[in-house]
């Protein structure tokens, strides 16, 4: 299973909106992840600070309502960064790949979903 992004999903998620906000993360824990996934969560907190990005939320997953077997996420966390060019930076940084290995570990999988927030009617 995927875990960490590719250059070409990167190359996309620049492409559409690249000044666009981003919030994204679902997370699937391999055996014993979970520490290594809040080291890599201590470790990566300087690159969140330096990119412009802001945990809005984590939390671990309960018993999904609706979902198909196999569906349910053991974590959420709702991070959003400035932009999607900053997310890429982020992610494309020397020093914050050195540490990317403890996320690659820790995760058996993860989906990074870009979200755009909705618009509401009459307020554009």
């Amino acid at each position: 299973m995927a875990v960490d992004p590719s250059g070409a999903a990167l190359a996309a998620l620049r492409a559409h909106a690249p000044d666009e906000p981003v919030v994204l993360n679902l997370l699937r824990f391999a055996p014993g992840g979970r520490d290594s996934y809040q080291e890599y969560s201590r470790r990566a907190a300087p690159f969140l600070q330096r990119y412009g990005g802001e945990l809005l939320y984590a939390g671990d997953g309960g018993t999904p309502l609706v979902a198909e077997d196999g569906q349910a996420w053991d974590a959420v966390l709702l991070v959003r960064y400035p932009s999607r060019e900053a997310f890429s930076r982020m992610v494309s940084d020397p020093e914050y790949q050195r540490i990317t290995a403890l996320r690659s570990q820790a995760l058996a999988e993860a989906v990074l979903q870009p979200t755009a927030p909705w618009t509401r009617p009459g307020r554009d």
